[in-house]
């Protein structure tokens, strides 16, 4: 394997790689030297190159990870599978749903496996998350709040939706399993470069189902968290808790059971224990750097595949769209969002 870029993340991808016991890394590339310096030390083995292109064309590399800027995902990854190689790119996919479309086609023609790094899909929380709604644990959902807030790092070619919401959208995608049919942003930017840095994006599903997303550049403090709330249960996700990052609260309410109640309005407070799962211990890129190789070896399909990054985009341009038109809400269920 072969990774194209380390800025941020691509060391995060060329440890992973390294320490993976089915893959070894050959090459990292990027186009800055001083950044090659610095994770040469850490990486002895592996060839170092200022150019993408020696990793695309190294007919040894059976795989590449691509880790640039957001714009240039669509061109390094379409090259790389046209070469033959099967690719793992970060979030979002593409800048556009045309261009992750598009991606997707040029896998499915090569027969090459594309995996878009959603990570947190991976996490034991996430993961335990899944499984307790499948199983009915926390009856029907009424909603999923999350706050994903922190001081920088501004990005310089998607505003913070891109950035950070993209996170949230592909965790509500994964847990759900079913699109969204309305989206609303409202947000703003406090930096020459007049991307939004403060934004809220509102998911409206079936069934009444409701998603809020809180995502800020300029917040004082580091926050990490998600609330889901069902009609048996609630969860509350914090990633930043060292342990116990998730709690599981039997509370709720209990609608009124006559009509005289239903008249007179009144709920039913239902205050039960909670509980902490335990979790599974591992760290999340690295599992999904080993699905990303059984699904190369297996010819199956990652559970973050191209279908899972074209929704995220899809639903990362109807907020783009709402942020455009001052909030109004962009409607999924008719034709693509441009």
């Amino acid at each position: 394997m072969g990774v194209i870029g380390c800025g941020y993340w691509g060391p995060n991808l060329a440890r992973n790689i390294a320490e993976c016991s089915g893959a070894q890394l050959v090459a990292i590339a990027d186009e800055r030297q001083e950044r090659l310096e610095a994770i040469a030390s850490r990486h002895r083995d592996a060839r170092l190159t200022r150019s993408a292109d020696d990793v695309i064309g190294d007919a040894s590399i059976e795989a590449v990870a691509v880790a640039t800027p957001v714009s240039t995902h669509f061109d390094l990854a379409r090259a790389a599978l046209r070469a033959g190689k099967h690719v793992l790119v970060t979030k979002p996919m593409a800048a556009t749903l045309a261009e992750a479309t598009a991606l997707v086609d040029e896998a499915n023609a090569a027969g090459r496996v594309l995996l878009v790094d959603h990570t947190f899909v991976y996490t034991g929380a996430v993961r335990r998350m899944k499984r307790l709604i499948e199983e009915g644990v926390l009856g029907p959902l009424y909603y999923l709040d999350s706050v994903r807030v922190n001081l920088g790092l501004f990005q310089h070619d998607v505003n913070v939706v891109w950035d950070l919401a993209a996170h949230d959208i592909s965790i509500f995608g994964h847990l759900l399993d079913t699109p969204p049919l309305r989206v609303t942003a409202s947000g703003s930017s406090h930096s020459p470069s007049g991307l939004e840095d403060v934004a809220y994006v509102h998911l409206e599903y079936a069934e009444d189902l409701i998603a809020h997303i809180h995502v800020n550049w300029l917040s004082p403090v580091k926050i990490r968290q998600t609330l889901v709330g069902g009609s048996q249960r609630m969860v509350v996700w914090n990633d930043l808790a060292a342990d116990e990052k998730l709690r599981i609260y039997d509370r709720g309410i209990e609608a009124p059971a006559t009509e005289a109640e239903r008249h007179r309005q009144i709920v039913a407070y239902r205050t039960g224990d909670a509980w902490i799962p335990t979790l599974e211990r591992h760290e999340a890129l690295a599992l999904e750097i080993a699905h990303f190789v059984d699904c190369i070896r297996n010819g199956t399909e990652p559970q973050t595949g191209g279908a899972a990054g074209c929704e995220v985009v899809r639903v990362l341009e109807a907020a783009s769209a709402s942020l455009r038109d001052g909030g109004q809400p962009v409607d999924l269920t008719t034709e693509a969002v441009t």
